[in-house]
């Protein structure tokens, strides 16, 4: 699938191509709207019908609220024109994944077993999207309890550049109706990289927050000290404007974090000189292709041109933590759907593939408790090994995967292969299981024409200087304005 250059954000070079309304950033959208010149209601017809034009092709949405959506879109009308403005979502078209629940709309976290879940609450991430007058277009499909492998009743998300080509997991959905322009911004989660690896397979930006920076009430666990909830969009500062209403302590949750949420995009466009990025190079180049070295060797020249100083840095124990990862997750997984599995394992996914939930939680049963706690203890000390690891630097670059864009066939193999898919989880599951913040970036496009990705990671609940990084290299580079045509 050949590129085209989306619309031009102010302070970037002009691109040739004419600007299509769909591929356009949510906050260029979100002043358009402030300003009048664009109308919330005329805004959600013309992405519903985007929807229902192109979504067939692709299988982002696994329900479409096309009326709730609509009704949402006059309220927000109506207020604006009344001059009761509530942010820069309001008014703004964008959508959650399916493990997010949702009042009166199926919530099936992907799965068989939960097919006809309907909640009677929204998750609190919802509320605070309402709140800030978003319109919500629907629901995104899922892996399989938000794991690796979609459920076999499922059909998988198609990556809009390439329908042969992977679409990441778990927040597929989300990945690809961002890229496909069908809405300017979604939810996704990330427990094993979930945020990350469809980020980086469709060519758009997602945050990781810290883990307790965002609620996790009202949403499918999967392993719940590993879940983070966190925004996909099309670039650094709209992500940073999703996360800015979704953050913050929650009555509902007592380990959302009580640390005060601060305004994510004010500092944006300031200079980012004297910043200090830790670079691995062990870390960054084992295992890892031609094609992914020499994408994180232009970030690096990027990050000098714009003053940023490049520290080498030695990231102990990630090999190590990367493998305790599926017995930890596994065991959690197991706790999450103690109700439903084994009781009801018929209606999972085959128990014995690497990449289903079912086999997730099979060997989760069989944990020790002094297994676990050992697990536990590595967690702590390699925490700490990245606190460390970053007292002397401000972030850090990595890869999201060792490999450029996989095939179909290529993830059905390592799906198929325990050994094979662990070490392709090294970038993504040590962050998950230290809490730290990341955000994942467009870096170019592989020989294969399909979209590369890398990651910053943050200190503990730094996501605003990962957002104006970010930022700060998306003015440099236009990676994120580049779009599939659909």
């Amino acid at each position: 699938m050949t590129s085209s250059p989306a619309c031009t954000p102010p302070g970037k070079s002009a691109v040739s191509g004419d600007c299509e309304m769909h591929y356009a950033n949510l906050l260029d959208v979100a002043a358009r709207i402030y300003a009048g010149e664009l109308s919330p209601v005329e805004l959600t017809e013309a992405i519903l019908e985007r929807i229902g034009l192109v979504d067939p092709v692709v299988g982002s949405y696994a329900t479409v609220t096309a009326d709730a959506a609509a009704a949402q879109a006059r309220t927000a009308e109506a207020e604006l024109k009344a001059g009761r403005y509530r942010g820069p979502l309001h008014g703004v078209p964008i959508a959650v994944k399916d493990n997010i629940f949702t009042a009166g709309i199926v919530t099936a976290a992907g799965t068989a077993i939960h097919s006809g879940h309907v909640p009677s609450y929204d998750a609190t991430v919802v509320q605070r999207l309402s709140a800030a007058g978003a319109i919500l277009l629907g629901k995104l499909q899922l892996t399989e309890g938000a794991f690796a492998e979609h459920h076999p009743s499922v059909t998988p998300p198609r990556n809009p550049w390439n329908p042969g080509y992977w679409s990441g997991a778990s927040s597929s959905g989300s990945g690809v109706a961002v890229a496909a322009g069908l809405g300017f911004g979604a939810l996704g989660t990330d427990t094993g990289g979930s945020i990350r690896y469809p980020s980086a397979a469709n060519g758009v930006t997602g945050i990781k927050p810290t883990w307790g920076r965002v609620s996790r009430y009202g949403v499918f666990a999967l392993a719940a000290s590993l879940d983070h909830i966190g925004p996909m969009a099309r670039s650094a500062a709209d992500a940073g404007a999703i996360l800015g209403v979704i953050a913050g302590a929650d009555p509902h949750d007592p380990t959302a974090g009580p640390t005060p949420v601060p305004d994510y995009l004010d500092g944006l466009g300031a200079p980012i000189g004297g910043l200090r990025v830790g670079v691995d190079r062990e870390y960054n180049e084992t295992r890892v292709d031609s094609a992914t070295i020499r994408m994180l060797d232009d970030v690096v020249a990027a990050l000098r041109r714009m003053g940023a100083t490049i520290v080498e840095v030695t990231l102990a124990g990630t090999d190590a933590i990367n493998a305790l990862w599926p017995r930890y997750a596994g065991v959690e997984a197991a706790l999450a759907h103690h109700e439903t599995f084994p009781a009801h394992a018929s209606e999972y996914g085959p128990v014995d593939t690497p990449g289903s939930i079912a086999g997730l939680i099979a060997p989760g049963h069989s944990v020790s408790g002094i297994e676990l706690m050992r697990a536990h203890h590595q967690r702590l000390s390699f925490t700490g090994e990245v606190t460390r690891t970053m007292r002397d630097v401000d972030v850090l670059l990595t890869p999201v995967q060792p490999t450029t864009s996989l095939t179909l066939a290529q993830k059905d193999a390592l799906y198929a292969d325990a050994d094979s898919l662990i070490d392709f989880l090294r970038f993504v599951t040590p962050f998950d299981m230290s809490g730290n913040p990341t955000i994942t970036l467009p870096g170019g496009f592989g020989e294969d024409d399909m979209p590369l990705g890398f990651q910053f990671v943050g200190r503990p609940y730094d996501e605003e200087l990962l957002i104006r990084l970010g930022d700060a290299y998306q003015r440099e580079s236009d990676w994120h304005l580049r779009h599939p045509l659909l």
